[in-house]
């Protein structure tokens, strides 16, 4: 069993950035693929961002490509989403989830197996 632990919102004004991290227990990140989703209230979870299971490989959609950066730290057992220039719409509970997926970490939710509890980002404008 993985335990996946988010934590690092908050509230911020547009145009200002946040950090969110994730751990994981019972397998190390180094040994999953690592996504980032975000649900706003009445909307379907939305993929983020994701890393590979090798580090290699990170995947966002287009609505945050250029503002929004997942790394690893495998000597903490910690990932990370680095958020930049927020946007109102950016606001939402941002989910991180981890899978057994090998090469290109999955874009959707079914592709992952375990999931944090949620961290809430709100951007004011």
């Amino acid at each position: 069993q993985v335990q996946v632990v988010e934590s690092g919102g908050g509230s911020v004004q547009a145009g200002g950035s946040l950090r969110l991290s994730c751990t994981t227990s019972g397998r190390t990140v180094s040994q999953l693929a690592m996504g980032w989703f975000r649900q706003a209230p009445g909307k379907e979870r939305e993929f983020v961002g994701a890393i590979s299971r090798n580090g290699f490989i990170t995947s966002y959609p287009d609505s945050v490509k250029g503002r929004f950066t997942c790394t690893r730290d495998g000597a903490l057992n910690t990932i990370f989403l680095q958020m930049d220039n927020l946007k109102p719409e950016d606001t939402g509970i941002y989910y991180c989830a981890a899978s057994g997926a090998i090469g290109h970490p999955p874009a959707a939710p079914g592709g992952y197996d375990y999931w944090g509890q949620g961290t809430q980002v709100t951007v004011s404008s």
